[in-house]
């Protein structure tokens, strides 16, 4: 079936897209605007700012104090991201290769978190990381069994259980910040292993390769672009993620986000807060583009046979 180019029906293009691009101008385009503009503006008062177009805020966010916030915030993002890849993968792959049965109550289970207030799953883990959590039970539990083994077969005991002191430290934050985002991780890896054609499996290993050199060398590659993507989505707000940082952080474990939320709330430096805040909207933007340079990179490696996801 031919298909019309849109150049012939510019009234009814004009008509679909208006609302689209008026919602996008009024909420999105001007007010980044305004704060395009708010940083580039000197503090007046209690609340107030003047438009100076000073570039003060940007210089004062290069100083030792916030690159070194800067820099906590790019790991702890880098390693949530890490972790979400680690455990994401493959449960993606186990529900990609599921029966049909159980491949639908499977994706059900990954989703389910969403279900659920982002806020009261943060709280959660605070009874899994304290001293006497969840987590420090466990360990204890299974401390304690072993150390009663070895004494009963006399080779001495394990000594008292330390409880692990996590909660309020930066391995917290990234736990955090990986448990929150991990079913973003997970869904586009899912659906570029939905894709995939499993016969490339069969013929590697019909060719004498192994399950670790099939693994990286075919389901690896040619899953890449839902690995990208994965890591994306997970990235980009794991930079700015600063009630995850709140809750579970302590004085130390302060990222940018939350040097941003409190120059807005509680400095009441607005100008300050733009810019910071747009520095990170450029270390984001950074990251789409290196995304997107090594998509094309994989797609000409593999001779455009596939899309980026």
């Amino acid at each position: 079936m031919q298909t019309e180019p849109w150049q012939s029906n510019k009234v009814v293009f004009a008509a679909l897209g208006l609302p689209a691009l008026l919602w996008l101008g009024v909420f999105f385009v001007l007010p980044l605007g305004f704060i395009f503009g708010l940083s580039f503006s000197d503090k007046s008062g209690i609340i107030g700012h003047d438009l100076t177009w000073t570039g003060g805020n940007y210089l004062r966010a290069f100083e030792p104090l916030y690159l070194g916030i800067f820099g906590k915030s790019l790991l702890v993002a880098l390693a949530a991201t890490a972790a979400c890849l680690l455990v994401g993968y493959p449960v993606a792959l186990a529900v990609a290769f599921a029966p049909p049965k159980i491949k639908m109550p499977l994706l059900l289970a990954i989703t389910l978190p969403f279900w659920i207030n982002i806020l009261i799953r943060t709280y959660a883990l605070i009874a899994v990381f304290r001293t006497r959590g969840f987590l420090n039970f466990t360990l204890e539990w299974f401390w304690n069994a072993g150390d009663s083994l070895l004494r009963a077969v006399g080779l001495g005991g394990l000594g008292d259980f330390a409880p692990l002191e996590l909660l309020y430290t930066n391995t917290a934050v990234a736990l955090g910040v990986a448990y929150v985002f991990l079913p973003f991780m997970i869904l586009p890896l899912y659906a570029s292993m939905e894709r995939f054609d499993r016969s490339y499996l069969e013929a590697s290993l019909d060719l004498g390769a192994g399950h670790w050199r099939t693994f990286f060398k075919v389901l690896l590659p040619l899953t890449m672009p839902g690995v990208i993507s994965g890591v994306m989505i997970v990235f980009v707000p794991a930079l700015g993620a600063f009630f995850i940082a709140d809750m579970l952080g302590g004085a130390d474990s302060q990222l940018i986000g939350n040097v941003i939320e409190r120059q807005f709330l509680g400095a009441n430096n607005w100008p300050f807060g733009a810019a910071l805040s747009f520095l990170l909207m450029y270390l984001t933007f950074a990251a789409i583009v290196l995304r997107r340079l090594f998509a094309a990179r994989a797609e000409r490696a593999d001779g455009g046979g596939y899309a980026p996801a």
